[in-house]
């Protein structure tokens, strides 16, 4: 985003307000400066204060509390509101809402507002099924309201049915939609690795690395948010999918391999974030090795090079990026990457530095391009972060 945008979130008394805390979190590391309102149930199930330190801004929850600035608090979040959230939304509140009632914070600041609404509803199945219910949804989206349906699944109360909220990936993906995100990757195939790869050396044990995938998964989401059509070829890892993403799952280098060549003919862009083991045993035991012998030997092979094979294959039209994981001489070998597998870009970061590398959060990388020149980056979100790498991308698009 090139400025700040304001979303203003309001938090009613459901069990599902817990998930409100990731929304509030993932729209913070989206750039969006985020106000949360609870009504005094929400309160009983997430404490004011837990959203006060993720958004870093006042939690507002009485309608007679001492404002936090001197003005009428409800029209200040009315207008402020570049989108306007509610998650979760109760019966009671889109009761209210429909009904033009406005007796707290909350129903009373939606009355005030003029930027567009989104209301995430989470309840009992019989509650969601309710013909009152159901014709309040239907007259809030006749007046413009948008309504992210809920999921149907196992409740909190031991049901089964409709009135699970969304996923808050899914809600974050909506509200962003509002914010203006490019959508410059339109019309764009991208293919993109991720995660570390695995060699099995017998059925129980395996050689591989310490890659997390975060940084391949926040730009597959990244990609998705700005329209690209997104293939994630994934190694081994705890991550959820990216909402949007078709995901091809494997374990060892030449799954990987094997995923990417039948994808490539197809893609416009290419972007190896994985972590590949470059070796793996020559042979793998049928058995698990039993520990016999004071010492074990493993006869390794290399594994195929994807990426330089890539780029002997890619057309004038792709572009291939590469990332280079270093310990020490970073941008010595990120050039000779950059050179020997004819990249567009290479982005290196050195794994040992605090604050980048494997299983952070945050990464400090430095830009190699094919022109010859260099950009270093100073240590950012990888959320953040992958959207600086399309901006770069998109620039030679």
């Amino acid at each position: 985003m090139t400025q700040t945008k304001n979303i203003v979130m309001g938090v009613s008394g459901g069990i599902a307000a817990y998930k409100a805390v990731e929304v509030a979190s993932s729209l913070k590391k989206a750039g969006c400066s985020v106000h949360i309102i609870m009504t005094d149930a929400a309160a009983k199930f997430v404490t004011p204060l837990t959203f006060r330190e993720i958004t870093a801004n006042p939690v507002v929850v009485g309608m007679w509390e001492e404002p936090k600035k001197w003005n009428v608090e409800h029209i200040a979040l009315a207008s402020l509101a570049d989108v306007f959230a509610i998650v979760p939304a109760t019966a009671n509140i889109i009761g209210k809402i429909a009904n033009g009632i406005a007796d707290d914070m909350l129903s009373t600041t939606v009355m005030a507002t003029r930027a567009p609404v989104i209301l995430a509803p989470a309840m009992n199945t019989n509650m969601y099924n309710n013909p009152i219910l159901q014709e309040n949804l239907v007259k809030l989206a006749k007046l413009g309201y948008d309504i992210i349906q809920p999921e149907s699944g196992r409740l909190a109360c031991g049901v089964e049915g409709f009135g699970r909220l969304a996923q808050p990936a899914v809600i974050v993906d909506r509200l962003l939609s509002y914010l203006g995100h490019k959508k410059d990757l339109q019309q764009k195939k991208i293919l993109i690795t991720a995660g570390g790869t695995r060699e099995p050396i017998d059925p129980v044990r395996y050689i591989g690395n310490r890659s997390s995938g975060k940084m391949g998964y926040a730009i597959a989401k990244a990609a998705v948010e700005r329209g690209a059509e997104v293939t994630l070829v994934t190694g081994p890892t705890v991550l959820a999918a990216p909402v949007g993403v078709k995901v091809i799952a494997i374990e060892t280098t030449e799954q990987m391999r094997l995923a990417v060549l039948a994808a490539f003919p197809d893609t416009d862009i290419v972007i190896k974030a994985a972590a590949v083991a470059d070796y793996r045993p020559t042979e793998t035991a049928p058995q698990k090795i039993k520990k016999t012998d004071d010492t074990l030997t493993l006869i390794l092979q290399k594994n195929p090079d994807i990426l330089k094979e890539l780029g002997g294959l890619k057309k004038p039209n792709q572009l291939l990026i590469g990332f280079a994981a270093e310990t020490h001489e970073l941008l010595t070998y990120a050039r000779q990457k950059l050179v020997q597998k004819n990249l567009d870009m290479i982005v290196a970061n050195d794994v040992t530095a605090p604050g980048a590398g494997f299983n952070s959060d945050t990464n400090i990388v430095k830009l190699l391009y094919r022109n010859g020149s260099s950009e270093e980056l100073p240590q950012m979100e990888k959320d953040k972060l992958a959207h600086v790498l399309l901006d770069r991308i998109c620039s030679f698009v």
